[in-house]
């Protein structure tokens, strides 16, 4: 199975490359990338040297064009595309129906995958899309079991991709709000799911409090590691008690399954982590590329390597064994 791998900034690229990515996806500086951040992303010359990079090492370049596009303003995602095809992007990752529509008229030798953002998670769906639009790979939402995608793969007629280790996504891609009602931003509109411009730290007393927009999202006790307040794992007073309402701020790590993920059809395994520094690219994909040659034994004495750069330095399965309270 290929290792996909995330770059937010073009040092990290390089560190994937040459920590051994099969592919590393990107995304332009503007709102076309669901990580529309301070400080992050690739100018145009600054991805065709990355993809050139790529290139002399074997690895493969995927440009996330990955939100949807504003009535109106269509142009901006039109024009990134057009960018992405002239730089020789091997990939497009591709979540709105109308700019999948767009590529595929104007661009047709050009691979097309489906984001996880499009929120396609059953066969008719996406059979739709590779029918519609030829997509050659779809990014499963992480909300599947790997039984749903032992199911979902026979009957489809492309590739699939899912998320091991990273953040972790409860909600479903690409269509969640949330964010949206505490800071006016949402990442499937502008790219931000709870930007830092809103997030903030504050002592009380024994506690640190983190808050996003008007919002207290958790307190937590000395010596507790503190997540990035997000709404969908924040802690809430819940029958007079505090707790998760809906995921812990824990990171997802799924590579102990992979034998399953395999067996199960999936062809390509993705990093989240695009707004992570060098070191933890570095560290992730030169230790995940190990894995995927280990046997058991070793690759659970390397995963465990991991936990440290997980939030909340915990991990858990998600969705993919479906244990919810």
């Amino acid at each position: 199975m290929e290792l996909i791998c995330p770059a937010g900034t073009p040092a990290a690229f390089r560190e994937a490359v040459d920590a051994g990515a099969d592919a590393v996806y990107c995304g332009f500086r503007d709102e076309t990338n669901a990580r529309n951040f301070p400080g992050l992303n690739f100018s145009r010359e600054e991805l065709r040297e990355a993809i050139a990079y790529a290139r002399r090492h074997g690895t493969q370049t995927f440009v996330a064009l990955n939100t949807f596009m504003r009535a109106g303003d269509e142009e901006i995602w039109y024009r990134a595309a057009a960018d992405a095809v002239a730089l020789k992007a091997d990939g497009l990752i591709l979540a709105d129906f109308g700019l999948m529509a767009h590529v595929a008229e104007r661009h047709p030798e050009q691979r097309l995958h489906v984001s996880v953002q499009a929120s396609a998670s059953n066969v008719d769906a996406i059979n739709f899309l590779v029918e519609a639009f030829h997509a050659k790979r779809v990014v499963l939402p992480r909300t599947l079991t790997i039984a749903d995608i032992a199911r979902i793969a026979p009957q489809i007629r492309c590739e699939i991709e899912v998320f091991v280790f990273g953040g972790l996504c409860v909600m479903a891609e690409g269509r969640c709000s949330l964010s949206s009602y505490a800071t006016g931003k949402s990442p499937n509109m502008n790219g931000v799911c709870s930007p830092a411009s809103h997030a903030r730290y504050r002592q009380e007393r024994t506690e640190l409090v983190s808050e996003l927009g008007d919002y207290t999202i958790n307190r937590f006790l000395a010596g507790e590691a503190a997540g990035y307040p997000t709404l969908c794992k924040g802690r809430f007073d819940i029958a007079d008690s505090p707790a998760y309402a809906f995921e812990d701020p824990v990171s997802l790590d799924v590579m102990g399954e992979i034998d399953a993920l395999s067996a199960a059809g999936v062809s390509a395994l993705k990093i989240e982590g695009r707004q992570r520094g060098k070191a933890y690219v570095a560290e992730v994909v030169s230790t995940l590329k190990k894995a995927l040659s280990a046997g058991p034994e070793q690759r659970t004495a390397l995963l465990m390597r991991l936990r440290g750069l997980s939030e909340g330095q915990k991990t858990t399965s998600g969705a993919y064994e479906k244990r919810w309270r």
